[in-house]
């Protein structure tokens, strides 16, 4: 039988990346003892708040068909946010709602590029957008993101790269796996050069209200001279607890918008009312749940760079954002992935490789922060453990 070309392009691109999680938890319900730090689920449930008001409007019949847009009170609760966030009148008709980042990150990358263009993209890159690039067609290029750096995409890197192919730049800011923060400066020259060579930034944006004490988040939708040419994708999911409901946008130029909305309809024609109406209560106010989970996830990363510094050859990459850390694995002589392997059978914890997000990690794992303090302390006195033994 005959399948379409796109069913090629993801044939590697699927769930082959979180091997090592699966296994985790198949060995945890076989009886095994692992401490898990593999995905980045919240580490607590979805607020009541929340949950109560889903749950109420779905007692009011909040389950009919949906504008394809998305629901009226959403679209104005997301249009006041962005407003004052930016600091500048931002429309209804700059909005579109999906379910989740990943539909919206899927639908935006259709609506910009096709085959024959090409992707910027820094490396390492969370697990998923080499494959929503490959399915339009388009051809990921990958932009180092360089330790030394502190993993922030460069526009000099940037340049370096572009060709009459070259269609978008793709941001993540707060990064994932890197845990990075764009700075004003280092936004503001990926702007200037994306007017320079008359190219769209697209920039996930997932982790805007998860950002650590010492660093500043800074969208390029703040700048009035890249606005016609940004569009933003971020959701509920990580800011508010509540990965399940699967609810996200996107906002971008009105005329954008206005090309996309055809392609929005033909996916699902709206998002759930219910689930609209208590996302339109979340965005209306900052998260409570992500200034607690900040407070968390950056008191358990500088505890893992404490002890692993001080009791190990391991070394920890401070996130400024985020639910993850980066650790470098190079002193253990082992890739990052056979370290993971060896560190889930002999250790007893779970960690994604660094190759699960790009090349560039080879001697790298990412570590989850969203496990409870007890058993993240575990964990950081197994991987000491561990190391010890390799050594000997």
């Amino acid at each position: 039988m005959k399948y379409a070309s796109v069913t090629d392009r993801l044939a590697t691109l699927g769930g082959d990346k979180w091997e090592i999680y699966i296994l985790a938890r198949q060995m945890n319900a076989d009886g095994a003892d692992i401490v898990e730090l593999t995905i980045g689920e919240p580490d607590i449930p979805t607020p009541d708040y929340l949950v109560e008001a889903a749950a109420d409007s779905l007692t009011k019949g909040r389950t009919l068909y949906s504008s394809g847009r998305g629901e009226q009170n959403l679209l104005d609760a997301l249009a006041k946010r962005y407003t004052e966030r930016m600091q500048r009148p931002i429309t209804t008709n700059q909005v579109l709602c999906f379910p989740g980042t990943q539909t919206s990150l899927y639908a935006v990358m259709r609506g910009l590029v096709e085959a024959g263009d090409e992707v910027l993209l820094g490396d390492p890159l969370y697990a998923t957008y080499e494959g929503v690039i490959a399915a339009s067609g388009a051809t990921l290029v990958r932009v180092p993101l360089r330790p030394e750096n502190d993993f922030r995409l460069s526009a000099a890197d940037l340049e370096a790269r572009i060709t009459d192919k070259t269609r978008v730049i793709m941001l993540n800011t707060p990064h994932n796996p890197t845990g990075a923060v764009l700075t004003a400066e280092d936004v503001k020259a990926i702007g200037e050069l994306a007017i320079k060579h008359d190219l769209w930034i697209l920039s996930d944006e997932v982790y805007d209200e998860m950002v650590f004490s010492a660093s500043t988040f800074v969208s390029p939708l703040q700048f009035a001279a890249f606005a016609e040419r940004t569009v933003v994708v971020s959701s509920i999911s990580k800011s508010h607890a509540a990965p399940g409901f699967r609810s996200g946008w996107c906002v971008g130029p009105e005329e954008f918008c206005a090309k996309l909305l055809p392609l929005s309809e033909t996916m699902l024609f709206g998002n759930q009312p219910f689930i609209a109406d208590m996302t339109a209560l979340a965005v209306s106010a900052p998260s409570e749940a992500a200034a607690g989970m900040m407070v968390r996830f950056e008191r358990r990363a500088r505890l893992l760079e404490e002890r692993l510094h001080a009791e190990s050859e391991l070394k920890v990459q401070l996130p400024e954002a985020g639910m993850f850390a980066l650790v470098d694995v190079s002193a253990t002589g082992l890739s990052g992935y056979d370290y993971a392997i060896h560190l889930l059978h002999n250790g007893g914890v779970a960690v994604m490789p660094g190759s699960s997000f790009g090349e560039s990690l080879d001697n790298w794992v990412r570590i989850a922060l969203t496990t409870d303090d007890a058993p993240f302390a575990e964990a950081c006195t197994r991987m000491i453990a561990h190391a010890k033994q390799l050594q000997n």
